[in-house]
């Protein structure tokens, strides 16, 4: 893997339930750590729908292996990139060669 085009800083966040003061279950994000990446792929679209401009960007975050990136699942973790959520849909090993990981991302609606 080229470590120079790692030239972008992302942060991944890690789901965890709480327990408030009255007993319900919330969820919250918190940081699981920050790492150099490379974002590629960031197309999109939009749609018009209801009088409403919806819009889906994806992107594609490569970053290198390691134990913590060994780990992440799409269904407890989320991508933080330039100041925007990114949900993980899917996580590509590379056949497991331990070199590096692919994240493929679409944005978070707010």
């Amino acid at each position: 893997m080229n470590i120079a085009l790692l030239n972008t800083r992302v942060t991944f966040q890690k789901q965890q339930t709480e327990i408030d003061d009255i007993g319900n279950h919330v969820n919250s994000w918190t940081e699981y750590f920050t790492c150099a990446a490379t974002i590629s792929g960031e197309g999109g679209s939009e749609s018009y729908q209801a009088a409403e401009t919806n819009e889906k960007s994806d992107i594609s975050v490569t970053v290198r292996w390691c134990k913590k990136t060994a780990e992440i699942k799409s269904t407890e973790y989320r991508v933080m990139f330039d100041g925007e959520i990114y949900d993980i849909l899917s996580v590509d090993h590379f056949s497991y060669k331990k070199d590096a990981v692919k994240f493929r991302c679409i944005k978070v609606k707010r």
